[in-house]
């Protein structure tokens, strides 16, 4: 399995989270590398739109991949700022760089996000 990048915080929905996750700030939202690697090779992403509202356990998207669609939910409760539109072109980058390039969304959360895993914590969930 991937290592998990000990400065993220996570879902048990397997999304991850880059930032500080406290109300007011803009934090950065994709998918692990487990995900990913669960999924096979994304063709798709349907991705929340700037100006939507997400809620944390939430439906908020899809991913489609060459052996199922799979909802993609917001680990983070506020609004969307940025969807990388990058994956419209070429969804591929997540399997490629689900760390980096391959982020899905950014939000400006209205609340503090405090259900997230450490490292630690999802890295006992993928067992």
């Amino acid at each position: 399995m991937a290592s998990i990048p000990q400065e993220l915080n996570y879902s048990k929905e397997h999304e991850w989270v880059a930032g500080d996750a406290t109300s007011g700030t803009v934090v950065t939202v994709g998918i692990t590398a487990h995900a990913a690697d669960a999924l096979g090779d994304v063709v798709f992403v349907e991705a929340p739109a700037v100006g939507d509202q997400v809620t944390a356990g939430q439906v908020c998207g899809e991913l489609e991949s060459t052996k199922a669609v799979s909802e993609l939910y917001s680990p983070v409760t506020g609004v969307v700022t940025e969807s990388n539109a990058d994956l419209e072109s070429g969804p591929e980058v997540i399997n490629a760089d689900p760390y980096g390039a391959g982020w899905i969304f950014k939000v400006e959360l209205s609340e503090d996000a405090t259900a997230l895993l450490d490292a630690a914590g999802y890295a006992a969930v993928t067992e």
